[in-house]
């Protein structure tokens, strides 16, 4: 009987080995981990990530799983949940246009969580992070969303399960199962949080990578699964499609795997706003000019991202999906980095009167998962007539349109320096660049508590 979907899927997760990798995607997944990690200590400064830590700690009990950003070791379903919630909160977590989502913070916390648990090496943890991003974007890519559903975490969830079974060592059937599990675990959830700005929208990866470890152990207790859970949820309940044949296309592929096909972000907010922005700035490099001197501005983006068209957000996170505001910010500011989304910021007055000028009109052809036409277009209209105008393809950070090393490395710098300080954030990027020769994933997670950044061994 030939195997399905499933059954490759696991046969995959199962058999990979990081020494079998060729060494472009062990690097790939490196710069993933250590952009996961900065996005995670960043996040974890915010007050309600502070307080959930302690929560954690409280509700938890004793644990050998790290807390990032804080002192706290806890069980990993705890761990996962507070560190992924934070690596969300400013929205600098990387993400994969191909499969759509952000892999990386739906896997990493949940494979170092359960790494740092198990003693597992450097090596384990970065094959499993690798292949719980594989199972994560395919699954993406395999999907049709509803329009009102916000994918973020119901990918993520099988991801965890299948980072979290190759570190336990689960044969392939324990996987799929454990994978079956997970997806009748996913939360299902809609744009509105995102909108209005509510902060229970952070708990989406949390929540997933929780729920993925849960399943992983429950795969051991005896529970069952039903026979297909990704066609069960994305056939009718989340999604109006789904087509496994094109979960294990190209599957196997060492060369060509999803993490090495992602993007960074560096614009501190929601990827739709990333071409426009990108546009924007193209057209300031090129003809500067002031918010005095706009008449209006015209974002032609995809349809899903005419949602995102409030000009007078109400706090950080509602800004950081209002595309008037993220424009207005870069024209007013300058910056579309943290700061540029931070509360004082959002209240500032003339950014909320150019965002006002900002209209956002829909493209039914520009779609992320596509490179052969433009993701976005910008169209200054200027007082004095002018128009200027722009289109991108690939926003800067992505595979296709990488940034400079020296950038990468900037952004998690200024991320982690204010928790790490400068020597803390040396010693980890030392050791996230050397994680696949790490004896134990400790040498590693150690580092990522508050006031321990001492040299891995």
């Amino acid at each position: 009987m030939p195997h399905d979907y499933l059954d490759q899927l696991a046969e995959f997760v199962a058999s990979l080995r990081a020494e079998d990798l060729p060494p472009e995607t062990i690097a790939a997944a490196r710069d993933v981990v250590l952009d996961t990690i900065g996005a995670m200590i960043a996040g974890s400064r915010l007050d309600e990530n502070t307080n959930f830590a302690g929560l954690a700690a409280e509700l938890s009990g004793p644990g050998r799983a790290t807390i990032i950003g804080h002192s706290h070791q806890v069980q990993p379903v705890w761990a996962t949940m507070v560190n992924a919630t934070a690596g969300v909160a400013l929205e600098m977590d990387e993400g994969n246009r191909v499969g759509g989502g952000h892999p990386s913070i739906h896997v990493t916390p949940g494979a170092l969580a359960v790494a740092e648990d198990l003693d597992c090496t450097g090596a384990d943890t970065l094959a499993a992070i690798i292949a719980g991003y594989e199972v994560t974007s395919r699954i993406g890519t395999a999907t049709q969303v509803k329009p009102e559903v916000h994918s973020h975490g119901t990918w993520g969830t099988i991801g965890t399960a299948a980072a979290a079974a190759r570190l336990m060592g689960f044969d392939p059937a324990q996987t799929r199962l454990a994978m079956n599990l997970a997806m009748s675990m996913s939360p299902a959830n809609t744009w509105t949080p995102c909108l209005e700005g509510a902060t229970v929208r952070n708990l989406y990866p949390g929540r997933s990578g929780f729920q993925g470890i849960m399943a992983a152990h429950l795969s051991q207790c005896g529970f069952t699964s039903v026979s297909d859970g990704p066609a069960d949820l994305y056939r009718s309940l989340l999604g109006d499609g789904f087509e496994p044949d094109a979960v294990v296309d190209g599957l196997g592929d060492l060369d060509n795997l999803r993490i090495g096909q992602n993007y960074f972000k560096f614009h501190a907010c929601c990827l739709y706003n990333h071409p426009a922005l990108d546009a924007v700035q193209n057209i300031l490099s090129e003809t500067p000019f002031t918010a005095g001197d706009v008449k209006g501005i015209l974002v032609t983006a995809p349809t899903i991202a005419q949602i995102m068209d409030d000009p007078a957000p109400a706090n950080m996170l509602a800004a950081k999906f209002s595309i008037p505001y993220a424009v207005a910010a870069a024209v007013c500011y300058g910056k579309t980095d943290v700061s540029a989304f931070l509360p004082e910021r959002v209240r500032d007055g003339d950014i909320r009167r150019l965002a006002q000028r900002v209209e956002l009109k829909a493209d039914a052809e520009m779609n992320l998962r596509r490179y052969d036409y433009p993701a976005a277009r910008a169209a200054v209209q200027l007082s004095d007539g002018r128009r200027l105008e722009s289109s991108v393809v690939s926003q800067r950070g992505d595979a296709t349109n990488p940034a400079s090393r020296e950038q990468f490395m900037g952004k998690f710098r200024s991320l982690a320096g204010p928790t790490l300080g400068d020597e803390g954030v040396e010693c980890v990027i030392g050791a996230v660049g050397r994680m696949e020769k790490l004896e134990n994933i400790e040498g590693l997670t150690t580092l990522l508590q508050s006031g321990q950044q001492e040299d891995a061994q």
